[in-house]
């Protein structure tokens, strides 16, 4: 999962700060990675040294405020449509990108189709399976790899197949939402006096 990308695609829903995005990020791809904190920060740095994101000023009780610019909301976008990915990468960032871009409050403002970027994804998984045929005079650990591609173009087309009826069957509001404002609470508790 590129943190990068997600924390970009979940800023084009508005403003926020650091420890929220950390909370974003977890709830919208359902859990399925644990960042820590810690890393958000530092991707958020580099972020507005790259003027992708710049200050959006504070919270009333001081906390720092991010916001995308254009530059970022257009590699945002990129993200979004792009089905390619490092070896090794591919079901994380078909999950990711499509978790993401489901749960956006209302993608058609910026542009972005979910069933569209399932669709693209069926078509990029389909040619893979396709082209994970074995060859006879293939090595043992070619076969088996070639094996282990076409079971996870599998996995992946099946998984496509579930969202987009999901999608189909009017369930995709139900995804969407905006950012939380419940306010983390911070700092450690008292210890209880016995």
């Amino acid at each position: 999962m590129s943190v990068r990308s997600c924390l970009l695609a979940i800023l084009t829903i508005g403003p926020a700060y650091g420890f929220q995005l950390h909370g974003e990020l977890e709830s919208r791809t359902a859990g399925r990675r644990a960042v820590n904190v810690g890393q958000i920060y530092g991707t958020l740095e580099r972020l507005v040294k790259q003027a992708a994101v710049e200050s959006a000023g504070s919270t009333a009780d001081g906390l720092p405020l991010y916001r995308i610019t254009a530059l970022g909301q257009a590699e945002a976008l990129h993200w979004l449509a792009d089905t390619e990915s490092a070896p090794g990468n591919e079901w994380s960032d078909l999950v990711d990108r499509v978790l993401i871009a489901i749960s956006l409050p209302d993608p058609q403002v910026l542009g972005i189709d979910a069933r569209g970027i399932v669709a693209r994804y069926r078509r990029r998984w389909q040619s893979t399976t396709e082209t994970a045929t074995m060859d006879a005079a293939a090595t043992g650990a070619e076969r088996l790899a070639g094996a282990a591609r076409a079971a996870l173009s599998s996995a992946a087309l099946d998984w496509l197949r579930d969202v987009d009826a999901l999608l189909e069957d009017g369930h995709a509001a139900s995804f969407r939402h905006g950012l939380n404002d419940v306010r983390p609470k911070r700092g450690r508790r008292p210890a209880s006096v016995a």
